[in-house]
């Protein structure tokens, strides 16, 4: 393919940059330039193709989904937990369960020893 194109202004400068910091030709530039462009889009469009098929294509019967999604997936937050959801300012540690009375800790309390 023949390309006939107009680099002004900035362009220009960047392209003749290139070319004296490279040694190349303008057009072995360019067509080094192509080849570097193409193969970053390649890897950003690339990385998730293979979903695409799949985004947006399940249908769950629900029509309110956008707006109660959070709702959802706190009620399978808490079936998948026993029943208790966290709150959001409510820490990890607290939702462990306490051992037993008759268990010893492993790290013994302050002021023991």
């Amino acid at each position: 393919m023949r390309v006939n194109a107009r680099f002004e202004g900035e362009a220009e400068q960047q392209l003749n940059f290139l070319a004296e910091a490279t040694g190349l030709g303008v057009s072995e530039v360019l067509r080094t330039s192509v080849q570097h462009y193409y193969e970053q889009m390649r890897a950003q469009r690339g990385a998730l193709t293979h979903l695409s098929a799949f985004i947006g294509q399940g249908r769950s019967g629900r029509s309110d989904v956008a707006s109660s999604y959070k709702a959802q997936l706190s009620e399978a937050w808490g079936v998948k937990h026993q029943g208790r959801v966290l709150a959001v300012h409510e820490p990890i540690a607290s939702y462990r369960t306490a051992p037993s009375a008759g268990a010893k800790s492993a790290k013994p309390a302050k002021g023991d020893a």
